[in-house]
């Protein structure tokens, strides 16, 4: 069971306000704010594919370009000592340290995570 809907390259995670009885949620890895609520389940999906929609046409109207989540860069704050090593270890290998830290992630992602990935992505 998951509560993270996708739709159009758009993802959301889908909460419960016990105080308002609501289900609720936002796009995610956007800056601007577009979110959504329903009290019935058998709605969230369909508030979800309305608040990317009419996000979508908002920005069609103004000119503007709609904000893509995940556009492939991110900071990442770790120990030091282990970003010194990273780095030494890319240079000895003649990489750098981005295509390292890509590497770390596609292995993890393989090892670990490539089901539920696949299982979030069919949601598309």
């Amino acid at each position: 069971m998951s509560n993270i809907l996708t739709y159009r390259g758009y993802s959301t995670e889908v909460k419960y306000d016990s105080e308002s009885n609501v289900l609720y949620g936002k796009i995610e890895g956007i800056k601007d704010l577009v979110n959504f609520e329903c009290a019935a389940l058998s709605d969230v999906v369909l508030e979800f594919h309305s608040a990317v929609d009419d996000y979508l046409t908002v920005c069609q109207e103004n000119g503007e370009e709609p904000e893509k989540p995940f556009k492939g860069k991110f900071n990442v704050r770790i120990d030091p000592d282990l970003h010194r090593r990273l780095w030494y270890l890319a240079m000895l290998n003649g990489a750098s340290l981005n295509h390292a830290v890509e590497s770390a992630i596609r292995e993890y992602l393989e090892t670990h995570a490539e089901s539920q990935i696949k299982s979030v992505s069919a949601g598309k």
